[in-house]
């Protein structure tokens, strides 16, 4: 037979453990055993490893952005989980939310995607079946701050010569996607005469074909303008989508909203480029049980205010500017609420 335990856990209710301790019974080791606390359960994330879905191509500045946040969130994250990114582009990127809504919803699931989609969820929801209201914002790692440019030897220098040309060569991608909202923004409502070529799959399509002299220019992130376009002057920057003025910009190039002369048009242009205020989002479904909701949070928070995630996104002139996930749900409630003028003209505007 077992040895019986010489601690019988069983003979010490609580007032018996406050008389043995208080007269030094003989008992006291096995009472000290008895009143041992647990060791603490491990954090929900220890050793379990976060998906980060990602709905454009590598090699455009969802992307880059995306593999940022992959390399740093995670040590901000009780219990460092991994972060693995599957980048799942197609449909404007709406195909990374429907997997995102296809995929557990405890907390190890992430997406980030075109914010375009959420104007566009708003004014076409028979297209775009992705209510924004319901999944839950982890924050904005920084607006997207966006330029429109031309290829040099397309001999356009500036804003006014744009205007004057008879035809101006874009790319385009799915709908939903930013760079497609910019092209109409330029056409019906700054007047540029602007061809889309249909069938790139992202920025980095785009700029490919630039370089080839495929088509004439791009709207696009600043931050995703190479280095040596800028350097070499290989490109003219013919107008800034946001006010936002960074570094290396010409202050020279003029806003679009300014050149919005009609006040109604003025409020689309607004609604129309608020996404790229947005910028830089990440989300998980709104069924994730909150506690988990608020350590994400937390944990973005955190790793957008370090030094080494700034020093990083510096080396690769990513910009940061972050929102908590608390900003973002407010401001896109606020999009939500957008008057029906506004949504019908954007419709008409930005639908094509």
């Amino acid at each position: 037979m077992p040895r019986p335990s010489s601690c019988d856990h069983r003979r010490f209710p609580a007032a018996a453990a406050a008389a043995l301790l208080a007269f030094g019974s003989p008992a006291w080791p096995c009472l000290a055993q008895e009143l041992q606390p647990s060791p603490p359960a491990p954090p929900f994330y220890a050793g379990k490893t976060i998906k980060l879905i990602v709905g454009l191509p590598p090699g455009g500045g969802a992307d880059a952005y995306a593999r940022l946040v992959q390399r740093h969130l995670g040590r901000h994250i009780p219990g460092t989980p991994a972060i693995l990114i599957q980048n799942v582009p197609g449909a404007g990127s709406l195909r990374s939310v429907m997997a995102l809504n296809a995929s557990p919803d405890d907390g190890t699931v992430m997406a980030h995607f075109s914010s375009g989609l959420l104007t566009e969820a708003i004014t076409a929801p028979e297209r775009v079946h992705a209510d924004f209201h319901s999944y839950a914002w982890l924050g904005n790692v920084s607006e997207d701050v966006r330029v429109c440019y031309l290829r040099s030897a397309s001999g356009v220098r500036n804003w006014h010569d744009m205007l004057a040309r008879n035809e101006i060569v874009f790319g385009a991608t799915a709908q939903g996607n930013a760079g497609n909202v910019d092209t109409a923004l330029l056409r019906n409502l700054l007047g540029v005469k602007v061809k889309q070529v249909s069938g790139y799959a992202g920025s980095a399509e785009k700029r490919l074909a630039v370089e080839k002299g495929e088509i004439d220019g791009d709207c696009g992130g600043w931050t995703s303008v190479p280095d040596d376009w800028l350097r070499d002057r290989k490109i003219n920057v013919m107008v800034r989508l946001s006010p936002t003025l960074v570094s290396g910009m010409d202050r020279g190039v003029p806003f679009g909203g300014d050149l919005v002369r009609d006040a109604a048009d003025r409020k689309v242009y607004d609604f129309l480029t608020a996404p790229e205020r947005l910028g830089r989002l990440f989300m998980v479904a709104g069924s994730v049980p909150a506690g988990r909701v608020a350590i994400l949070r937390a944990a973005f928070d955190a790793m957008v205010a370090d030094p080494e995630f700034r020093t990083e996104a510096g080396q690769l002139r990513l910009l940061v500017a972050p929102m908590t996930g608390a900003e973002v749900a407010r401001r896109v409630g606020e999009l939500y609420a957008t008057p029906a003028d506004v949504l019908a003209r954007a419709k008409i505007i930005g639908g094509e």
